[in-house]
Order: structure tokens, then sequence, then C-alpha cells
């Protein structure tokens, strides 16, 4: 579909017409005879010899062609344009930032995968998380890693795939054996503060206690719940073992609790997936979809073919008045 800009600036192409028929038409003065004794004759004959000029006559296909040049030129910054097919965008309604635990801890294979082999806590965690990234259209998604500290593995992306890349490239220890979750969340808030997006979760997944934080993992929920941040924990421990791989429920039940989320516990990847789902079922949203039109500027066209065929018709002129020349020198 082509569109113009600026359409009112067709009015311009009845320009020329209407200034012919108004203004006087174009008279160049001549003499009519020159003869050295004009004024004598003049006198013996009692005339007063008047201003004399010559209408130079108009030809309808040069006007023609001049105006078509006009009216190129006109539609030419008229800015003409071709509109293509709708394109949609599905606009981010939610923040989502995902917290993963790479202590130590979570090389423990005590999860079964779909195969039903036995795979580590972080295995089964990625293979969970896939499969819930899937159903994140319409959200941007982020990715911190923590062990003895927290790490930004991805920024706020719509990019899931290469928020999948970038989850699947993470190993256990990767950042320190131990565990840093309220470091985790005080770095989340800090990416937090560049959203412009209402609603803004974290859902963090640890398998220990929190041996490695400079702030506490309860008042950095605290914080969160003051910048209007939901924060939804998964503990994947075991809650009756001992030590920096003892799972403290009461801790992270704490920090669900104070940022308005809620505490799961996932002994298996079957609990796990079903904990993703609910997460589902308690953050719906609505997608919200923009649709714009891209536009190809196309005045280069007709300003190219106004140049073109302006050099055509000068250059027709040129040629015009070298063949007269050669015909008057001929004769």
């Amino acid at each position: 579909m082509f569109v113009l800009s600026y359409p009112w600036l067709l009015l311009l192409i009845l320009v020329p017409p209407v200034l012919r028929q108004v203004l006087p038409a174009y008279r160049e003065p001549r003499r009519a005879l020159s003869v050295p004794w004009f004024q004598r004759m003049a006198q013996v004959l009692d005339q007063q010899p008047s201003a004399g000029a010559v209408v130079v006559p108009a030809k309808k296909m040069e006007l023609l062609y001049l105006w078509m040049l006009w009216t190129i030129l006109v539609v030419g910054i008229a800015r003409p344009q071709y509109l293509e097919p709708p394109v949609s965008q599905v606009l981010p309604t939610r923040d989502l930032m995902l917290l993963v635990d790479l202590s130590g801890s979570m090389e423990a294979k005590d999860f079964t995968n779909q195969q039903g082999k036995q795979v580590d806590r972080l295995t089964a965690v990625k293979e969970v998380l896939d499969e819930f990234l899937t159903r994140r259209e319409g959200d941007r998604v982020g990715l911190i890693v923590f062990g003895n500290a927290a790490f930004t593995q991805v920024p706020f992306t719509q990019d899931l795939n290469a928020t999948r890349i970038l989850l699947e490239e993470t190993t256990v220890r990767m950042a320190g054996p131990r565990t840093a979750l309220g470091d985790a969340i005080g770095l989340a808030i800090t990416l937090f503060e560049q959203s412009e997006v209402e609603e803004r979760v974290i859902v963090a997944l640890t398998d220990g206690n929190d041996t490695g934080s400079r702030i506490p993992p309860s008042e950095a929920a605290r914080i969160a719940a003051d910048n209007d941040i939901m924060i939804h924990v998964i503990g994947v421990g075991d809650p009756t073992s001992v030590g920096e791989e003892k799972l403290d429920e009461q801790a992270l039940k704490a920090v669900a609790s104070i940022a308005g989320g809620r505490y799961f516990h996932a002994a298996d990847r079957t609990e796990l997936q079903g904990i993703y789902s609910e997460l589902d079922r308690i953050d719906t949203r609505e997608v919200e979809t923009a649709t714009y039109r891209p536009r190809i500027d196309l005045f280069h066209w007709f300003l190219g073919l106004y140049v073109t065929l302006g050099f055509i018709y000068h250059a027709g002129i040129l040629l015009m008045g070298v063949i007269d020349k050669r015909r008057l020198a001929g004769e």
C-alpha cells in the first residue's frame, strides 16, 4: 500500500497553471528596426515610436513536459512511502528474575529426569526451567546465579532463547561452593531499579541455607517488598540434612512471606515441575501487543526521476540549438 506523509503538498501541483492564468505573459523587449536615420524618418512622418515587445510563444508539449517535471518533484517532497504488512509485537507486562543456586550441594544426584535417569539437582532445574521459559512470552526474563557471591548471568531481556542458552552453560560451583541468597536478592533489586513495568517478580531457587551473604535474606526481602517486588522461593534441598547443605525452610518461608510470595519445596522433578505450573496459575497476566506497519521511503526514486528527466530536457534544448546553428550555417 502506497501512502504520502504530507498529502497536502499535492496542492502545489496546481501552482504553475494557476500562475499562468493570473500573471501576465512574459514579454521580451526587442528592436524591431535599427537604422541610423530612424529618428529623422519618424519626424518627417510626424510619428512618435512607441516601446515594443515580443510575446514569446509557448509550446504546449514543452509546457506539459515542464508541468510533469513539477508534478514529479511535488510528489517526491510529499514523501511517498510503501506500507508493509502489519507486524505485531508482544509488549513486556512483567519483569521476572530467576535466582539459581550453584553451590556445591546442587551436584547431589537425587532427581530423576524425563528418561528416568538419576541426575543432579542443577540438571533437573535446567530441564524444568527450560519448559517454564517456553511459557514466558510477553515477559522480560533475567537470570542471576549465586554461590559465594551473586552474578548477573542474563539481564532483563525478551530473548528467551538467549536465556535458555546461558542457563545451560551454568555449572555447579561456578560461583563458589557456598550460598549467598541475600546478596542475590539484593542484586536483583538493583536490576529492577531500571524496570518501568509494574509487575516485578523474583523466583529464587536454592537447596541450602544462607552461609555467605553480606545482607540477611530476610532484610533483602523487606527491601524488595518496599520496592513492590514479589519473591517466590523454591527449596530443593533435604530439610533433614545438616551443615551448609541443610535446607533452612523457616528462613526461606520468611523471605517469601515478607515479599508477598509463596514458598514451595520440591523433593523430585515432578514436584518441581508442578511448582512452576502453580506459579503460572498464580502470576496470570494479560498479554499486551503492539501492532505497527514498517514504512519504506520512496521519495528518492521520484527525485532521481526528476533529475533524469530534467537532464534530458536541457540536453534536448542544447541539441536543438546546435542543430539550428548548423542549419543556419548551411544556408
